[in-house]
C-alpha cells in the first residue's frame, strides 16, 4: 500500500514477445510470486495490477501481458499505446525469438510512445545447455537496438 505522503504513479506496463518466451511467467512471479513448470498461452491479453511502495513514491503497475502468437499481433498496439514502459521477452534457447524482438522494439519506436522506456529481456536461463543466443550477441544487438 501507499505510504502517507507519498506521491501515487500510475504507470502503464506491457509485455511483447513471442509465444512461449515466458512472459506470463514473469508477471505472475512479479505480482503473486508464483511459478508453474507449464503455462497456458495467453489469448489476446492479460491484465494484472502490482504496487510498490518505494521511498521516492507508489508506483502501481497497469501491466498488459499481451499474447505471443503471429494471430494476436494486431491487437499489440491497443495494448501498448500510451504505456510508459515496455518488456521485450525472448528466449535465450531461441535464436527467433530474439531475432523477432527486434520488430517489436522497431515497432514501438515508431508508434509507441516516445518517452517509452523499454527492457529486452532474455528468459528461460534454465535452458542454458539448448542456448541458442549468446550473451555477447544480445548485448551488441541491444545497443544496435537502441536499447540500454
Amino acid at each position: 500500500m501507499a505510504r502517507p505522503g507519498n506521491k501515487i504513479i500510475q504507470a502503464k506496463l506491457v509485455l511483447l514477445g513471442d509465444m512461449g518466451t515466458g512472459k506470463t511467467s514473469l508477471v505472475l512471479r512479479f505480482v503473486k510470486g508464483q511459478f508453474f513448470d507449464h503455462q497456458e498461452p495467453t489469448i489476446g491479453a492479460a491484465f494484472f495490477t502490482q504496487i510498490l511502495s518505494l521511498t521516492e513514491a507508489t508506483v502501481k503497475f497497469d501491466i498488459w501481458d499481451t499474447a505471443g502468437q503471429e494471430r494476436y499481433h494486431s491487437l499489440a498496439p491497443m495494448y501498448y499505446r500510451g504505456a510508459a514502459a515496455a518488456v521485450i521477452v525472448y528466449d535465450i534457447s531461441s535464436m527467433d525469438t530474439f531475432v523477432r524482438a527486434k520488430r517489436w522494439v522497431q515497432e514501438l519506436q515508431r508508434q509507441g510512445n516516445p518517452k517509452m522506456v523499454m527492457a529486452l529481456v532474455a528468459n528461460k536461463l534454465d535452458l542454458d545447455s539448448k542456448r541458442e543466443v549468446q550473451n555477447e550477441v544480445s548485448a551488441e544487438k541491444t545497443s544496435v537496438y537502441g536499447i540500454t
